[in-house]
């Protein structure tokens, strides 16, 4: 194929195909210019967030760089909107999973917040007295039992991050949590009764 100096008059396979034959990112730009309106609808139709989707529209353009190199693409218009339509799912997903993490968390701290404030109800000063017992009890612990707890409870972090920082695998992650959890309550019942 020879090059052509105007590559507006160029189709979008005659721009993909000059991009990973030269390296020429001007293809990739031109392929931008073409398609940017088209990308931001179609991610505005999965993510109904002007600012969400512009941003995810760059983001797949960026990557087009790479992405170009890697498939046989015969119909760009087609292949951008399946790869628009992915990213934007991936982000919806990754939202939604966020979500429910962030709510696990603090149903969880609530109900432990909760659960040790009952215990304490009846008592003018029972709020700082709980503070107090709770981290009393929390020095009790085991070691991996307290971080993971202290992790996820106090400095916000999910399950992934408090495996990422301990070097414990997930369920090692998760079963600290509910044994120090168990723990905590009887420990803290125990005072109660005591």
């Amino acid at each position: 194929m020879q090059f052509k100096t105007n590559i507006s008059g160029l189709s979008d396979i005659e721009l993909i195909y000059l991009y990973k034959d030269k390296g020429d990112k001007a293809m990739v730009g031109e392929l931008y210019k073409r398609y940017t309106r088209f990308a931001f609808s179609i991610c505005m139709k999965y993510l109904r967030d002007e600012e969400a989707s512009k941003d995810a529209a760059m983001q797949v353009f960026e990557k087009l760089f790479d992405d170009l190199k890697r498939h046989q693409v015969t119909n760009f218009k087609s292949w951008l909107h399946t790869v628009l339509r992915n990213h934007c799912l991936h982000i919806i997903r990754d939202n939604a999973y966020k979500l429910a993490k962030e709510k696990e968390a603090v149903d969880s701290y609530e109900n432990l917040v909760e659960n040790q404030f009952h215990l304490y109800q009846d008592n003018d000063n029972g709020f700082e007295e709980k503070i107090d017992n709770l981290e009393m009890e929390l020095c009790n612990l085991s070691h991996e039992q307290r971080s993971c707890i202290e992790l996820f409870y106090l400095k916000d972090k999910c399950y992934q991050e408090v495996a990422e920082i301990t070097g414990y695998t997930m369920n090692q992650v998760k079963s600290h949590i509910q044994n120090g959890k168990r723990n905590l309550k009887i420990s803290l019942e125990q005072n109660e009764r005591g």
